[in-house]
């Protein structure tokens, strides 16, 4: 479940084509979040930031993302620039399907456009306009739209973080501990508090261009274990889990219903402690449970990050 903290404005139920501004335009950090369905007949839709709404001559379109249906089916993105289209970027995984809802969650970076459909991450597209340009939103083709959500400051929480966070936030800001800004790996820091049930650490970064793997480590600071390692092999789309106690490994765990990393792609990883488990989000949709294996969590007081990985933002509470 994704839980947007920030303001929006919501359309409802517009009517195919829309055209509408972009109220204070776009910046990095805010959602486009577009709710709707395929009809049956579809054979493409369209979703175009533009830069204004002018026909004649055509405004520039700095993101164009096209789904079409004929055939296996594919996701051309392109950009529309002085009335003329440039490369295409086509991608051939196709999350949509005739006669089925949808979720499409396009995430403004200050770099990019990363998009996800259905909570699973599809594709990034880098900016060939400025975002400063872009204004107007435009939907076009086949397809039905039910609602159209512009999220300011957006946050990915799942719901089981949620709520710690409000009481926390109620009780004080100060509880937010910033470790890091924009800092490499490998990174070593303490975690606000010693690990507890109701404990959040939450991390932010961008998986590299080329990655092997990276790793998150929770552990103590007085020994070598290690109560939770959590190593995204990127390369091989595989999300181990293990603990290093009494120095040797244990038992991997690697079962997970969709591997939520992409080289380059933009992260919100949150770590939630309860009383028997750690749970795992990644943007927002809940990934994974880890049952704890160690367990004196008073003790783990360290959070360390190593591999291909640059970090933004490190956090507990």
């Amino acid at each position: 479940m994704m839980s947007l903290d920030g303001p929006q404005n919501t359309i409802s139920n517009p009517v195919i084509p829309y055209v509408g501004t972009i109220l204070g335009g776009l910046v990095p950090g805010e959602l486009i979040v577009i709710h709707g369905t395929v009809p049956d007949d579809a054979d493409r839709f369209q979703v175009d930031l533009q830069c204004g709404s002018s026909i004649k001559p055509r405004a520039d379109v700095a993101f164009h993302f096209n789904p079409r249906f004929k055939r296996s089916g594919c996701i051309v993105c392109n950009t529309l620039e002085s009335e003329k289209w440039g490369w295409e970027e086509i991608t051939y995984e196709m999350p949509f399907q005739k006669g089925k809802s949808f979720e499409i969650v396009i995430m403004i970076l200050k770099d990019k456009f990363q998009v996800s459909v259905n909570k699973k991450h599809l594709l990034l597209y880098n900016h060939r306009i400025s975002l400063e340009r872009i204004n107007t939103l435009g939907i076009y083709g086949k397809v039905q739209i039910k609602t159209i959500d512009f999220v300011s400051n957006a946050i990915f929480l799942p719901a089981i973080v949620k709520l710690s966070l409000y009481i926390e936030k109620s009780k004080s800001q100060s509880k937010f501990l910033l470790l890091v800004y924009f800092q490499g790996v490998p990174y070593i820091g303490k975690l606000h508090t010693a690990l507890r049930p109701g404990c959040t650490v939450a991390i932010k970064g961008e998986v590299t261009k080329n990655p092997k793997s990276f790793a998150i480590n929770l552990k103590t600071s007085d020994s070598k274990d290690i109560a939770l390692h959590l190593n995204p092999r990127v390369k091989n789309k595989v999300f181990v889990r293990n603990s290093y106690l009494h120095d040797s490994w244990g038992e991997e765990e690697k079962e997970v219903a969709n591997f939520p990393f992409s080289p380059g792609m933009y992260f919100e990883l949150i770590v939630f402690c309860d009383a028997h488990q750690f749970k795992v989000a990644v943007n927002g949709v809940h990934t994974l449970e880890y049952k704890h294996r160690f367990k004196q969590l008073e003790k783990i007081n360290v959070v360390e990050i190593t591999g291909d990985v640059q970090l933004l933002d490190v956090r507990s509470w």
